[in-house]
């Protein structure tokens, strides 16, 4: 009793610098168990605590210890520490493996807590469903569906712990680190692959091909009456609009019903344009691929961003993870066939042009919210206007809200796409990302070839992530048919083709050349002597009197060129054979089928 009031009053001291809270009493609270087998450490510390990796892992051995013949642990993986990334298989029948599980035909539900270590909600909040499955109060779940969970994904985040970690977070007392041992955000890496971590979830996806992927986060941001917001791609800006209107038809309305019985106030995932004046409106994002839901929108992989709110208590908001996700096992076993069905249709469309990168609207809808009353007033720290919210519940009927509805950067998707030999890193993530990627054996001659020949690049002025990322213009150049014995290969008409777009084409803010996996074609490694090159142009300039006419016209209507003895000399050598072919030349090579098919 000590101990839990010296909790207490300590997660009230860490505390005091943040909003007044609304009072809040949810049925939620009857979930806690407060003595009797496989009581959880956050119940048992008054829903204050967050129990460390090792007293994690201790609880996973219980968990299985106590329900071996439903449970079962595996590693997927191990952090740059060294730890082990384990995952828990829940199923009925004791169905483990991947081929077993897709032999008992119920749907399986993949639940991932901790990718941001400090924000560690759907830990605590499957550690009490889990006990509650293993002690027999909820024998319904695994009768409906199989699951697998990640309890930390960010193992070595997890671990750098403190009380400082996020200042506008309230609870666990102690809380993990944002980014992994490497200070590499995890989630911003499911494109580029470059941790242990995430390449282990999508070895998972692929040999498990879960139903429903949920990631487990908690917010930043503005005050506001929801406890727990989510979300995925809205249909009109998402590229599998199937899926996302199944989400919202058939998911939603259960999730969202079992919340508001339960004393918990379900909201969309929304943020604010301006962080000291609320009622300018809402950001309505669309996730890209590098986020996990962007990732799941692009491969028709059903994805929910649980998003709950870090101004409520931590009690608070893994009670409404459980309540959250107990919603979505009852909704994926009513509508799984509705939700296969959408799936099946989205990996059955070829479109013929996408759009890779989107911008704010200017022109706003309105959405009705409940928001959190403020004031606003002159800093004298930060000498400008900041907010303090009241603690007073606000309702807004009209409030703006600014989709990403607008189209920066459309690109025709390529039929298909051939990678050098001197790329097997590039083909390894492609297969590790599901992507169906065929080796060419054939000596026939491959016609209607395309160059992406980089007219214009700049690098970031800072590295990204641990990349310096480019981004660069081009011209797409016909190639001369060619044969590619050994190259690989990867059609765009196959179920996974538009995440291979975002992936190989490099006008996509996410591609593998965005992220700087080809920045070697920067680099010019031959040169040339101007004892050497001015014969030599002059001979070439005889023999093709278009290109002197061309040189000459440069010099009369460029001055800068005509003074720049350097700038002649260079524009002489690329227009000679011996300037570097592979200069500025994207290595991956494409071709355009005559006939698109648009996507609405």
């Amino acid at each position: 009793m000590i101990a839990s009031l010296l909790l207490l009053s300590a997660s009230v001291t860490l505390n005091s610098h943040l909003p007044p809270l609304l009072p809040w009493q949810g049925q939620s609270l009857a979930l806690i168990q407060q003595k009797g087998p496989l009581t959880t450490d956050f119940e048992l510390s008054k829903g204050l605590k967050s129990p460390n990796y090792q007293q994690t892992m201790a609880f996973v051995d219980r968990l299985v210890a106590a329900n071996p013949t439903q449970f079962q642990v595996q590693t997927i993986a191990h952090s740059a520490s060294g730890r082990a990334i384990n995952m828990m298989v829940a199923s009925e029948d004791g169905a483990f493996t991947p081929s077993q599980l897709m032999q008992n035909a119920k749907p399986t539900i993949f639940i991932q807590a901790g990718i941001h270590a400090g924000e560690i909600d759907g830990k605590d909040a499957m550690f009490m469903l889990l006990r509650d499955i293993a002690t027999g109060k909820r024998r319904d779940i695994l009768s409906q569906v199989n699951i697998l969970f990640i309890p930390i994904l960010n193992v070595d985040g997890h671990e750098r712990s403190s009380q400082f970690n996020r200042i506008n977070q309230r609870g666990p007392v102690e809380m993990g680190f944002r980014t992994n041992a490497n200070n590499l955000n995890l989630n911003r890496d499911f494109t580029k692959l470059d941790t242990p971590e995430v390449r282990g979830v999508l070895k998972v996806i692929k040999q498990f091909n879960p139903d429903l992927y949920i990631d487990v986060h908690v917010t930043d941001g503005a005050d506001y009456q929801y406890d727990v917001t989510y979300g995925y791609n809205p249909v009109f800006a998402s590229e599998s609009p199937s899926v996302s209107d199944a989400l919202n038809n058939y998911f939603k309305p259960i999730i969202d019903t079992k919340l508001q019985a339960q004393g918990h106030i379900p909201g969309s995932l929304v943020f604010v344009m301006d962080k000291r004046e609320f009622k300018k409106g809402l950001a309505g994002w669309v996730a890209t691929p590098r986020y996990s839901n962007g990732w799941g929108d692009l491969r028709s992989l059903p994805t929910i961003l649980v998003e709950n709110h870090s101004l409520k208590p931590y009690k608070q908001r893994v009670l409404g993870t459980y309540v959250f996700l107990d919603g979505a096992i009852s909704a994926l076993a009513q509508h799984h066939q509705q939700l296969t069905e959408a799936v099946e249709k989205e990996h059955a469309f070829v479109p013929s042009q996408l759009i890779v990168e989107r911008g704010y609207t200017k022109q706003p809808n309105t959405i009705a919210f409940a928001g959190i009353k403020y004031s606003r007033s002159k800093s004298a720290l930060s000498g400008q206007m900041e907010v303090k919210y009241l603690g007073e519940k606000q309702h807004y009927d009209a409030l703006p809200i600014y989709w990403q509805k607008d189209a920066k950067t459309v690109i025709t998707v390529p039929s298909t796409f051939y990678i050098p030999p001197a790329y097997p890193h590039i083909v390894e993530k492609l297969k590790l990302h599901g992507i169906t990627v065929e080796s060419v054996s054939s000596d026939e001659l491959v016609t209607n070839l395309k160059v992406a020949v980089v007219t214009k690049h700049e690098f970031d002025k800072a590295p990204f992530e641990g990349r310096f990322r480019v981004n660069a213009d081009f011209d797409f150049v016909d190639v001369p048919e060619k044969s590619l014995t050994g190259w690989s290969k990867v059609e765009t008409a196959q179920p996974f083709g538009e995440l291979a777009t975002h992936l190989l084409h490099p006008k996509a803010p996410d591609s593998f050349f965005a992220w700087g996996e080809f920045n070697t074609i920067f680099q010019r490694t031959e040169y040339m002597e101007n004892y050497a090159l001015a014969p030599y142009a002059r001979h070439m300039l005889k023999d093709k009197p278009a290109l002197a006419l061309e040189f000459d016209k440069k010099i009369r209507e460029d001055a800068a060129f005509a003074k720049d003895a350097q700038a002649r000399l260079n524009w002489l050598y690329e227009h000679t054979p011996f300037y570097d072919q592979a200069y500025l030349k994207y290595p991956v090579l494409m071709t355009f089928d005559t006939k698109p098919q648009i996507k609405n």
